[in-house]
């Protein structure tokens, strides 16, 4: 079995098997109305975390960070947007240390980019986290109006997190789904999160 890599979320390891295996590329795809963040942040708890934004400012993550009551980490914080932003991704790519997370919060942006140029993209990510022996989570946001190269992130990913919010009257629901895990096992059932002031599994059960 590959070494595996803790996302720090202990209930969650337990049910993948120890954590992610190492170089692994993880799609968590999310409603953009969600606190997704919120495990992103916590993922950089774990080990030492480069994370890369693309819609907020390097400030704006940080004092989120910083005004999170989550358990967060010491993550180096880059923002990517901007012309070129695959370009600039893929430099800060290549500063990777060994056994590190890498955040791209959001993807959507570098997913606008022309076909061919954004499948180098994604196949020297791959081959940088299997170099590293690091872990890749790519934040993509759920709409009407996906980015045309969201089916290529969704095929070359090695992991897939897709989380369900649903909100019925007071309730706000999050059900975390692992349909694909190269290298692991698909679970068969959702999580349920707590999205709240940090991440915590829901054992409440639910009533049809």
């Amino acid at each position: 079995m590959a070494d595996r890599l803790a996302t720090g979320i202990d209930v969650l390891d337990r049910r993948l098997g120890g954590g992610i295996p190492a170089g692994s590329v993880v799609l968590f795809s999310a409603d953009p109305a969600s606190q997704a963040e919120l495990l992103l942040y916590e993922l950089t708890a774990a080990r030492p975390t480069l994370y890369l934004t693309t819609l907020r400012s390097e400030g704006s993550v940080t004092d989120a960070l910083a005004a999170t009551n989550a358990r967060v980490g010491d993550p180096t914080v880059r923002d990517v947007s901007g012309d070129a932003p695959l370009d600039r991704a893929n430099k800060l790519v290549g500063t990777l240390p060994e056994g590190a997370n890498l955040v791209v919060d959001v993807l959507d942006p570098l997913e606008h980019a022309e076909r061919g140029r954004y499948r180098r993209f994604l196949a020297e990510l791959g081959t940088a986290m299997v170099n590293t022996g690091s872990v890749a989570f790519l934040h993509a946001m759920k709409g009407d109006h996906e980015p045309a190269c969201r089916a290529m992130s969704e095929h070359v990913a090695d992991v897939v997190w897709d989380l369900e919010t649903r909100v019925s009257g007071t309730d706000v629901e999050n059900h975390l789904a692992v349909p694909k895990f190269r290298g692991g096992r698909a679970l068969d059932e959702t999580v349920k999160l707590r999205l709240e002031e940090s991440v915590t599994i829901d054992t409440s059960r639910d009533i049809a």
